[in-house]
């Protein structure tokens, strides 16, 4: 009982943003992760890009801001790393495209 009522006063505790923030912005990675299984053509290179210096600049903030912001550090590395590879996926389906093109027009 003691640790909940520790958690339940801390500075990033159940009354702050600090913990309601991050864990409504795990809805970001957690598209991320569902959207794995569509096929890349579907993939917003332009969104993409956004979405992964979106989630590097909060990295950063939620490592600097006082109390450090544990929580949305996690959220944000695990949505930069489904947002990488969503970008390399695209990358890499637009590889075999150009290869596809260039072996039919030989």
């Amino acid at each position: 009982m003691n640790i909940l009522r520790s958690f339940w006063n801390s500075p990033t505790g159940l009354k702050t943003t600090h913990f309601w923030g991050p864990t409504f912005n795990w809805t970001l990675p957690l598209a991320a992760a569902m959207d794995t299984k569509k096929p890349p053509e579907t993939i917003s290179v332009n969104m993409t890009g956004v979405m992964c210096v979106y989630s590097a600049s909060f990295m950063r903030f939620a490592w600097v801001v006082r109390p450090r912001n544990l929580h949305l550090l996690v959220c944000h590395m695990t949505n930069e790393t489904l947002q990488l590879y969503q970008l390399s996926r695209w990358f890499r389906a637009q590889r075999v495209e150009q290869s596809i093109e260039e072996a039919n027009a030989e």
